[in-house]
C-alpha cells in the first residue's frame, strides 16, 4: 500500500511538471504612446478690478479765535462746577473747554475727491486637466510585436528606434 502511494505521488508531480527554459533576445521600440490621466488641481488666476481710492487732503482752518475760546472757557468752567461743585473742578473745566475750543482751529485731514486705481489679487479655480502618467511602448523582440505599460520617467527617456534587453521564458505544457 506504502509503494502504491508513493508511485501514485511521483505520478502527479512528474505529470504536472513542465519544462521551461529562458533565453535573452534583443528588441527594438518601434512606437511609444503617452497614456494619460485626469486630475483634478486648483490653477492660480490673477484678477484685477478698477476700485476708487479716497484721496486726503490738509484743509487749514479758520484758527481759533479769543471769543471761541473765551466761550469755551465758560462753558467748560460751567460744566465743571456743576458735576463737581467746587471751584477746582470749575477750573478745570474751563481749561479744557479753552483746549478743545482753540484744537477746533486747527488744519483737519479731509477727503478731498477719489482717484481710480487698478487692485489685483490671486484667485484659485478648479480645473480637470489631462496629463501624461504612464507610456504604453511597443517593442519587436524576434518578429514579435508585444505592449508594455510603463510609468511616466521609463516612458519619457525611450525613444523609436531604442534597443533592449528582454529575457524570454518559454513553457512547455502538456
Amino acid at each position: 500500500m506504502r509503494h502504491i502511494l508513493l508511485s501514485v505521488v511521483a505520478t502527479l508531480l512528474f505529470a504536472s511538471t513542465a519544462f521551461a527554459n529562458a533565453f535573452t533576445a534583443t528588441g527594438k521600440v518601434e512606437r511609444i504612446q503617452p497614456v494619460y490621466t485626469k486630475v483634478h488641481q486648483q490653477q492660480p488666476q490673477q484678477v484685477c478690478q478698477n476700485v476708487e481710492v479716497p484721496v486726503y487732503g490738509t484743509v487749514q482752518g479758520n484758527g481759533a479765535n479769543g471769543g471761541d475760546v473765551l466761550a469755551g472757557m465758560i462753558i467748560g468752567g460751567l460744566l465743571g462746577k456743576g458735576a463737581t461743585g467746587k471751584d477746582n473742578g470749575a477750573a478745570a473745566g474751563a481749561v479744557i473747554g479753552g483746549i478743545i475750543a482753540a484744537d477746533k482751529g486747527k488744519n483737519k485731514q479731509v477727503i478731498t475727491g477719489y482717484r481710480t486705481e487698478t487692485q489685483c489679487s490671486t484667485q484659485y479655480v478648479n480645473q480637470t486637466v489631462s496629463v501624461v502618467n504612464e507610456y504604453d511602448i511597443t517593442y519587436n523582440v524576434n518578429g514579435s510585436r508585444f505592449t508594455m505599460r510603463v510609468n511616466r520617467v521609463q516612458g519619457e527617456n525611450a525613444y523609436v528606434g531604442q534597443r533592449k534587453q528582454f529575457r524570454v521564458r518559454y513553457q512547455l505544457l502538456n
